[in-house]
């Protein structure tokens, strides 16, 4: 069985459809699926989504794009809407230096609120981290030293040197459509480099489609291609990586119910 660490069921591109969605990641061996927030003022939507489904959990936070709208947003806000049973998660919240749809202050309170919530919580906090290595890895290493906390690094694409930072620090690192791409030797590298207890996949679906899907709408169901290279990656069976990367998962998402 396999996991969807990592989607956004909310999106307009699954309204049509979204039961089937469901059951197509089902029948792909995919038993349970975290849809993420990325609003927290659009969190009774990502929640009606989780409570529908058995096999879906949601997490609660702001994307860095979002965070200069969202900056009243309080870790005890983030804390108590995080109660919510079908909660696993705080985020997806980090820094993204690429686009810089909010301003890099704003990002970085965004940031730092929400460590404190995973921190209070014991949810791991989902990391967005684009163009934005060393002062994510800065951060990070900065509130351990005040707190330990769970945290995972998703859909990662970024350099050797964070994701060994963040491992260090007990973190975890996902993995998603992109490590199938075929000029994606160097991600492809550093996923072996990583230990199998801290890897997980995800699709970070309607986005990154794998290969052969590429260029497609992603759906949770295609994290089975995903899990397929990253198996190849690492020169085990898809059966291997699908126990490995689900314990991790239930692991560090320990409040997520076995489905």
């Amino acid at each position: 069985m396999l996991v969807d660490s990592h989607c956004h069921l909310d999106f307009p591109d699954f309204a049509a459809e979204l039961p089937d969605v469901v059951a197509r990641a089902k029948a792909a061996g995919v038993s349970h699926l975290v849809t993420i927030s990325t609003r927290v003022r659009r969190f009774p939507e990502i929640l009606a989504i989780a409570e529908r489904f058995d096999e879906v959990s949601c997490s609660v936070g702001t994307h860095p794009h979002q965070a200069a709208e969202e900056l009243d947003i309080t870790t005890a806000d983030l804390v108590r809407l995080s109660a919510h049973p079908k909660v696993v998660a705080i985020g997806e919240v980090g820094l993204d230096y690429h686009y810089d749809n909010s301003p890099r202050e704003a990002q970085a309170h965004g940031f730092h609120t929400h460590i404190a919530a995973a921190r209070e919580t014991g949810l791991p906090l989902v990391i967005h981290a684009r163009e934005a290595d060393d002062d994510v890895a800065e951060i990070l290493e900065t509130e351990s030293a005040k707190g330990a906390f769970p945290f995972l690094l998703h859909c990662y694409t970024g350099g050797a040197d964070l994701a060994h930072r963040a491992v260090k620090l007990g973190g975890y690192v996902s993995f998603s459509g992109v490590i199938t791409f075929k000029k994606s030797e160097d991600l492809r590298a550093l996923a072996a480099s990583l230990p199998q207890d801290r890897l997980l996949v995800e699709t970070d679906a309607p986005f990154l489609a794998p290969t052969p899907h590429r260029g497609k709408r992603n759906e949770p169901a295609f994290v089975r291609n995903t899990a397929m290279v990253l198996a190849e990656t690492l020169g085990v069976s898809l059966e291997e990586i699908g126990a490995v990367t689900t314990e991790n998962f239930y692991r560090l998402f320990s409040k997520a119910r076995r489905t």
